[in-house]
C-alpha cells in the first residue's frame, strides 16, 4: 500500500505537482487499494489543491473476494480524470479502444480549462475506433457480459494462487498475491542481489550479450537478463517501474496449463540458482 505521509510530505514541498496518478487494480503488483487508502488520496488532492488521474483499464479484473472501487465513489467533490478501455475486457486481439471519464470539470477553472485543453488535442487526431466504439453498448449491455468478466477474474485468480503457490517459499523473496488484474511481482530483500551473481548460459553469443546488457545495469535488470539468457523467460525488473526495491513482473497470461505452470517452476529455479 502507498505510505501517505511520504505522498503528502512530496506533494507538500514540491510546488510543481499539479496531479496524483494512481492505478487501481495496480500494474506491477496485482493490488486493489481499499476505499480507506483512496479517501486518504483524495483528502491530500484536496489539501493541496491537485486533481488525480486514475488509471482504472482492470477495474472488472477483481477477485480474492474484492470488489471494483471506481474513483468516482470517494471523490466528492475533487476534479478527477478516469482512464478506462476496453483492451482488458474483451476477448478481442489488437481491438484498442479508450477512453477518458472527467470528474468534477466544473468546479475548477483552472482543471476546466486543462480538459479542454485536452479534448482540443484528440480533435487533430485521425486514428478512428469506430468499429470498437460501435460494438461496446451490444457486447457491454448483453446478459451474457457479467458471467464473461466474472468468469475471467476467476481464471486469473486461479492463476495467481498457482503462482504464489510456487514462488511464495524461496528464501530471500517476497511474494504478495495479487488480488486484481493479471501481473504478480516476485521481491527480492535487502541485500539479496548483487553485481556479481550470475546465471549458466550454454549459448556463448547469448552469453556475452547478456554479459554486455548488465554492465551498470540495476540489480534486478541484471537478473531478469541473465533469466532470459539461461531460461528463454522473459519479466520486467521493478527498477523499470520507478521503483526503489529489486525484483520483477510477471504476467498471468499464458493460456496452456502445463506451459504456465512450467514457467513458473523454471523461474522458481532460476531464482535459487541465481541466488546460491
Amino acid at each position: 500500500m502507498p505510505d501517505i505521509d511520504d505522498l503528502r510530505m512530496k506533494v507538500k514541498y514540491n510546488d510543481s505537482i499539479t496531479a496524483i496518478l494512481l492505478i487501481n487494480p495496480d500494474n506491477p503488483t496485482g493490488a486493489i487499494y481499499p476505499r480507506e487508502v483512496l479517501e486518504q488520496i483524495v483528502a491530500v488532492a484536496r489539501e493541496h489543491d491537485l486533481f488525480i488521474i486514475a488509471d482504472e483499464i482492470y477495474s472488472h479484473i477483481v477477485y480474492n473476494g474484492h470488489n471494483s472501487l471506481h474513483l468516482s465513489e470517494v471523490l466528492g467533490d475533487t476534479c478527477g480524470l478516469v482512464m478506462r478501455g476496453i483492451s482488458k475486457e474483451y476477448p478481442w486481439p489488437g481491438s484498442r479502444c479508450g477512453w477518458i471519464e472527467v470528474l468534477n470539470r466544473r468546479c475548477d477553472q483552472v482543471f476546466n480549462t486543462y480538459v479542454n485543453s485536452l479534448l482540443a488535442s484528440k480533435r487533430l487526431e485521425v486514428c478512428s475506433t469506430t468499429i470498437p466504439q460501435m460494438s461496446i453498448p451490444l457486447i457491454m449491455g448483453d446478459s451474457r457480459y457479467p458471467d464473461h468478466l466474472h468468469t475471467r477474474a476467476k481464471m486469473f485468480e486461479n492463476r495467481a494462487m498457482e503462482a504464489v503457490s510456487i514462488l511464495s517459499d524461496i528464501p530471500g523473496t517476497c511474494v504478495n498475491a495479487p488480488s486484481g488484474a493479471f501481473y504478480l511481482t516476485v521481491m527480492f530483500e535487502d541485500g539479496v542481489l548483487n553485481n556479481r551473481q550470475t546465471l549458466k548460459i550454454p549459448n556463448t553469443q547469448v552469453r556475452q550479450m547478456v554479459e554486455q546488457q548488465v554492465r551498470g545495469a540495476a540489480n534486478d535488470a541484471r537478473f531478469v537478463y541473465y533469466m532470459l539468457g539461461a531460461k528463454g523467460i522473459c519479466t520486467v525488473p521493478l527498477s523499470g517501474f520507478c521503483c526503489s526495491r529489486d525484483g520483477f513482473r510477471v504476467t498471468l497470461l499464458e493460456c496452456d496449463d502445463e506451459k504456465r505452470k512450467r514457467t513458473f517452476q523454471t523461474i522458481a529455479e532460476a531464482i535459487r540458482e541465481y541466488l546460491r
